[in-house]
């Protein structure tokens, strides 16, 4: 009895033991859960006891200047999404069917969400109603009342199609902006998404006895550009025309700046594409090698088609940097404007035991005021300044000008000069940078440098974005325009002002003038790399010259047509085009009509293929003249084998034809 009395003991100390264990590991277990896990198994609870649908807010609209043009609107769509749990087995495969073949989609993908054990599965976003409109008819016909929910969305459409493409930029399929405006403002744009919250049993199926919980969505924020409509399109017009016709094969930009407060009124880069279709090729030249092309290469094109030129690429500026120069030099006092005789133009000036060369070393410019030499485009004349300067003074004038920073334009992909550092310039190297070469700067730059002289001095920051507005509120909040420095004083900017104004009345501008008004500029011409064989030509103006409002550059890739890559004879007639048609558009009043009425308009001749004597007679008897590389004397019975400006085009009274034997 005393043997079994032990036993029975033992078992149920081991019996109370196992007890215990189990009860401490279910505490354990308990705290682990309630503790360590309860925050996510609250989460997986939630998502299994509910059927929450998201409602997509409206991205905000982007607008023009004026505030009224539409340059990028969400439109009302429709998604449709499914509840695989709340559709009756026998429904499904019809179901399958008929939301594959109205939504164009694979039968067997849309099969495998309707047969899921989920709460929820997605069939199409952003589907136009007329599609939506024709399943509710199909569920009404078949009696469907379950398990199918079309809920309100939006899709972004820009109604201009390619107009300011590199500027506005677009959006992703999930309304996500992807480059552009759309992307640097898009935490502005695009609002908060709501939700339909809607209690669900075991099987994720709905409660019938529970309604839905809606939470709104916040739209987005509305967007009002600098960008003037009008302008844009203007500017895209001859923009594309100068690219086709100079066969210009890496594209070209043009912007057009307020120098008073910043606003790019236009910025244009071509070829440019279409908003509403981005990831398709832009060209005809890409689109016949599209499918044959890698996803890797197709990423790479796509890369370089949204590319912005106009902020994201440098390049040398040439002729059109003695601007700098010429301000730097006046500013410190180590000229003037209009001192007969003051420099000498022999074809060349030696540097550090290297001779460089003017671009008119054939038949040099001999003596000129700071005035002529602007007019001229004389390179021994900046050079010579550059040197009076100094390097440590020059590029403090560089930093004034903020050609060694970025601009802060809000758009993505912004790029900034590349100079070699102060500490590396020698002789050489300042006196080439003197008249804009060995050096690279963005376009941006160079619109925001001349907007500085246009300006009186003052430096402005480039803006983009106007006004931001909330839709639901109709609170606005302004963008004021932002003074960056002074880089030169008043009296210096009135000085530039009136020798970029002589520059097209009478030197290598000619051919940018506006009837009606004074305009002002700088041509350039300068090699694209070392050794490439390729160039960019460009115009830098100001209009009008007695009050500007409008800071135009024009920067052409690889000319390679035949009226050359000189930025006289290319980029100044494109100049005189946009902003003939683009002053009056921006209601910006004359201020030259008296004298440019006496201007007459005269058709180039043809004179390739004539003698020289032929050719210089026929050029004096249309009221023009003419530059020649070689003594007319000795050489009136060569032949003209090429001329600038080309034959057919309308020019002013008074404008030289370079000729080529």
């Amino acid at each position: 009895m005393l043997e079994v009395s032990l036993k029975r003991r033992k078992r149920i100390r081991n019996m109370l033991l196992i007890t215990i264990g189990i009860f401490f590991s279910l505490i354990i277990r308990i705290g682990w859960i309630q503790l360590i896990q309860g925050e996510e198994l609250q989460a997986k609870a939630y998502t299994q006891q509910t059927m929450d649908r998201s409602i997509n807010p409206k991205r905000g609209t982007i607008y023009d200047n004026t505030g009224k043009t539409v340059l990028a609107v969400s439109a009302t769509v429709e998604t449709v999404s499914i509840n695989p749990t709340n559709i009756a087995k026998e429904d499904k495969e019809k179901l399958a069917k008929a939301l594959a073949n109205i939504f164009e989609l694979d039968y067997e993908t849309v099969l495998k969400k309707v047969e899921k054990r989920s709460s929820i599965e997605t069939i199409a976003k952003r589907v136009d109603k007329d599609k939506t409109n024709e399943l509710r008819k199909w569920l009404n016909e078949n009696n469907i009342t379950n398990g199918v929910n079309i809920d309100e969305d939006t899709k972004r459409y820009y109604p201009y199609n390619n107009l300011a493409s590199h500027v506005i930029g677009f959006c992703g399929s999930d309304n996500q902006g992807l480059d552009g405006i759309e992307a640097i403002y898009d935490d502005t744009l695009k609002g908060e998404k709501g939700k339909i919250a809607k209690i669900a049993d075991g099987k994720g199926g709905g409660l019938l006895n529970e309604g839905e919980e809606y939470i709104p969505a916040v739209d987005g924020k509305d967007i009002v550009l600098s960008i003037n409509m009008s302008a844009q399109a203007i500017v895209e017009k001859y923009l594309k025309e100068a690219c086709i016709d100079n066969a210009c094969t890496d594209g070209g930009n043009i912007i057009v700046m307020n120098p008073k407060t910043g606003d790019i009124l236009a910025m244009a880069t071509y070829p440019d594409y279409n908003l509403n279709e981005p990831y398709e090729p832009n060209t005809e030249e890409l689109k016949n090698i599209w499918d044959t092309l890698s996803s890797s290469d197709k990423n790479t094109a796509l890369q370089k088609i949204w590319r912005n030129k106009a902020i994201a690429d440098s390049y040398e500026p040439g002729s059109t940097f003695k601007l700098v120069t010429a301000s730097a030099a006046l500013e410190e006092g180590i000229t003037t404007t209009d001192k007969a005789g003051e420099f000498n133009c022999t074809g060349g000036i030696e540097v550090a035991g290297v001779r460089i060369k003017c671009w008119r070393y054939y038949r040099p410019h001999g003596a000129e005021s700071l005035r002529q030499a602007l007019m001229n485009s004389c390179n021994p004349v900046f050079i010579g300044l550059g040197q009076k300067i100094g390097k440590e003074k020059y590029y403090n004038y560089l930093e004034k000008f903020g050609l060694l920073d970025y601009t802060h334009i809000k758009l993505t992909g912004e790029a900034k000069g590349i100079f070699l550092p102060e500490a590396k310039v020698g002789p050489v190297e300042l006196a080439t940078i003197s008249f804009g070469q060995r050096f690279e700067v963005t376009p941006l730059q160079m619109v925001r440098m001349a907007s500085a002289i246009a300006n009186g001095g003052i430096l402005m920051e480039p803006r983009i974005v106007k006004q931001i507005i909330d839709s639901n509120t109709g609170e606005v909040e302004n963008i004021e325009p932002r003074e960056q420095s002074r880089a030169i004083s008043e009296e210096t900017a009135k000085q530039v002002l009136s020798m970029m104004e002589s520059v097209v009345a009478e030197g290598t501008g000619k051919n940018a003038q506006v009837k009606g008004y004074r305009i002002g500029g700088k041509t350039g011409t300068s090699e694209d790399g070392v050794n490439t064989g390729k160039y960019v030509t460009s115009f830098i103006g100001v209009a009008p010259i007695s009050n500007p409002q409008v800071v135009i550059l024009i920067t052409l890739y690889n000319p390679t047509g035949e009226g050359g890559h000189q930025g006289g004879g290319v980029a100044a007639p494109i100049a005189s085009q946009v902003l003939s048609e683009l002053l009056p558009a921006l209601e910006i009043m004359q201020d030259n009509t008296e004298q440019i009425e006496t201007r007459q308009e005269v058709t180039v001749p043809e004179v390739r293929g004539l003698t020289i004597e032929g050719a210089t007679k026929l050029i004096e008897e249309n009221g023009l003249d003419f530059n020649l590389n070689t003594d007319t004397e000795k050489n009136k019975a060569e032949k003209i084998k090429d001329q600038m400006p080309k034959p057919g085009l309308s020019v002013y009274n008074g404008t030289k034809i370079e000729l080529y034997i």
